[in-house]
């Protein structure tokens, strides 16, 4: 799932790993540096890079810039106070998230600036490293039965895992904004870039354009051979690759598409650049508003 990637600049990560504290090298458990206490404005969700929806109580979540957000009501609140960076975001199961991206800035316990592969068992309370921590900052990461993609933005390569992420195999590099896969078909792999979609048939490997394909950021395959996908200017559209794409609906006006979460065929999240959630339940031909941030957020 996944996005319009929106990296730090260089001198602000590079400032940030400079002040990280040095820690015992045993196993991290990221739940420490809430940023509570800080005399200064909340600065709410931060651009939104995730989207999901919990099974174990169809709440919906959205992570940012400024941490993972529970939606309800048209709030986001920000769970167990954490401003981890969270880049790619994908729920896997009840209550289980897997994330990437980076510390918050005031944790005490971070040691290196990309989390790498983390994982979160009790919906997004605490949070413990699984894989790649100080290497990888995985923009995407996608579930296909026992085989876990992720979108490497440090290398630009596609990996992929078959333990759960505990070891990853690096595969080719890719253009990609997102991934889609499905269990049904674990070797096809789908990569919206931007300016079209790529296809795999062997697992990440090597990939070749379609040809046929619209310019697309975000792309989910929500079941076997059928794919929806988002446009940068908001236009919802479904096909089988090769096409031909039809266009289902649109989202409301407001800032670029970046985000797109299927749950299935009908029932749909998407984000915008304004950091706005909708929801579709017919399949992305009308759209009910989730959450807007509120005028004169920090929007970095």
């Amino acid at each position: 799932m996944t996005r319009i990637p929106r990296r730090r600049p260089r001198a602000l990560i590079l400032l940030a790993a400079a002040g990280l504290l040095l820690a015992a090298c045993s196993a991290t458990d990221t739940t420490a540096g809430t940023g509570q206490g800080r005399a200064v404005p909340d600065p709410g969700t931060g651009h939104l890079h995730g989207l999901g929806i919990d099974p174990a109580d169809g709440a919906v979540y959205a992570a940012g810039h400024h941490g993972v957000f529970r939606l309800d009501g048209g709030k986001a609140t920000r769970v167990a106070g954490r401003y981890q960076d969270t880049m790619g975001f994908t729920v896997t199961g009840p209550s289980t998230f897997l994330a990437s991206g980076h510390p918050a800035p005031a944790d005490p316990e971070a040691r290196l600036p990309h989390l790498g592969l983390i994982r979160s068992t009790d919906a997004g309370r605490t949070w413990q490293t699984l894989s790649a921590e100080g290497e990888a900052d995985f923009h995407s990461l996608v579930q296909a039965g026992d085989v876990l993609y992720g979108f490497d933005s440090q290398s630009g390569r596609v990996w992929a895992s078959t333990d759960a992420g505990r070891s990853w195999d690096r595969r080719a590099k890719a253009e990609a904004l997102d991934l889609a896969a499905h269990p049904a078909s674990v070797t096809t792999v789908w990569a919206a870039t931007g300016t079209g979609l790529e296809r795999s048939t062997d697992g990440g490997r090597t990939f070749r354009p379609v040809s046929s394909a619209p310019r697309l950021v975000a792309v989910e395959e929500p079941e076997p051979g059928s794919l929806v996908a988002l446009t940068a200017d908001g236009r919802v559209l479904t096909g089988r690759g090769d096409g031909p794409w039809t266009q289902l609906g649109r989202l409301p006006e407001g800032g670029e598409a970046t985000v797109l979460t299927a749950v299935s065929m009908q029932r749909l999240l998407a984000a915008d650049s304004t950091d706005a959630v909708y929801e579709s339940a017919d399949g992305g031909r009308t759209w009910m508003l989730r959450h807007r941030p509120a005028t004169g957020q920090e929007h970095p």
